[in-house]
């Protein structure tokens, strides 16, 4: 696994909220859910993206918007529309007032604006629990990422908007799957767009000393690695590799690997019938005792209370 598969590895939407809206002009929605990550999509129609304390951004139809939460911005028709509605955590919906809308506006399965037939038609998905995407992916995105939908993601599109509207058995999961793979998607091209400032990790891919070693890490994060074993793998000499790896990651290679372990680890811990045990063997830990001291030095918690936060978080 190299280092990108493992960084897109990560997103599992579990239960996302997935919504078409319809509007007439003007209209002016606030987001205050406080998601850790959502995607946005016009189908027909343009709007306006407007984070705070930032320049406005245009969406045309074709275009996904990816915002990083958990600062709240808002989407309007035009960039001085008022605010007309606002959604809270939990995607409650009510007006600037406080007042609920969420019955008023139903327009049918995930469906909810002001006419069947509006003049914009948004399709948007949100990641409500951080625990389903890596800090390691939220630290590489810019708070707001537009691009154009291209040959790869076009079709992830229309399949979404399809389906978004449709009731069959299993249906939340085969829409958590396509918001993944459309987020996978436009992460990747704009990861291999030239113009992109791309993070050490992804540019050291390419590497030949460094490259190698991320690979190896990413592949097998149970093995007791070492600078001195890394080094001899990739064929170089231990302060060399050192080196070279900290110039090109940003940081040390055994801090990169316990990040990445931790990252594992706090995916792993999500399976309630998973021992911290299990997952210190798992990511190269070689007790529970092991795993805890690293996890809460990292984390700043606990395995167990980490997995009692999240627990938390999904019953929300």
């Amino acid at each position: 696994m190299d280092a990108l598969a493992g960084l897109l590895d990560q997103p599992r939407a579990r239960g996302a909220f997935l919504l078409r809206s319809i509007l007439d002009p003007p209209w002016c929605l606030r987001i205050e859910d406080r998601a850790p990550l959502s995607l946005v999509t016009m189908v027909r129609g343009t709007a306006w993206i407007v984070p705070d304390g930032d320049h406005p951004v245009r969406l045309h139809p074709g275009d996904v918007a990816i915002v990083r939460g958990p600062d709240p911005y808002t989407i309007a028709d035009a960039p001085d529309t008022p605010v007309q509605i606002v959604i809270h955590p939990g995607q409650q919906c009510t007006t600037v007032r406080g007042e609920a809308m969420a019955e008023d506006m139903s327009l049918g399965v995930r469906t909810w604006g002001d006419s069947a037939d509006g003049a914009a038609v948004m399709l948007s998905g949100t990641y409500e629990m951080h625990s389903e995407v890596s800090r390691r992916l939220l630290r590489v995105l810019p708070p707001l990422l537009v691009r154009p939908a291209g040959p790869a993601e076009a079709p992830l599109v229309t399949l979404l908007g399809t389906e978004i509207g449709r009731t069959e058995p299993g249906q939340e999961v085969v829409l958590d799957r396509l918001l993944d793979l459309l987020l996978v998607s436009v992460l990747r091209s704009w990861l291999a767009d030239a113009a992109t400032a791309t993070p050490g990790w992804y540019r050291a891919q390419h590497d030949p000393v460094v490259g190698p070693a991320l690979r190896l890490m990413h592949a097998d994060p149970a093995y007791q690695w070492t600078i001195m074993n890394l080094a001899a793998k990739v064929g170089t000499s231990r302060a060399a590799f050192a080196r070279r790896f900290t110039s090109l990651i940003g940081e040390s290679p055994m801090k990169y690997l316990t990040d990445w372990r931790m990252d594992l680890a706090a995916d792993l811990l999500r399976e309630p019938d998973t021992t911290v045990a299990a997952v210190a063997r798992q990511v190269g830990y070689g007790s529970a005792f092991a795993l805890s001291t690293a996890f809460k030095r990292v984390r700043g918690l606990s395995p167990q209370e980490y997995r009692r936060t999240d627990a938390g978080a999904q019953t929300c």
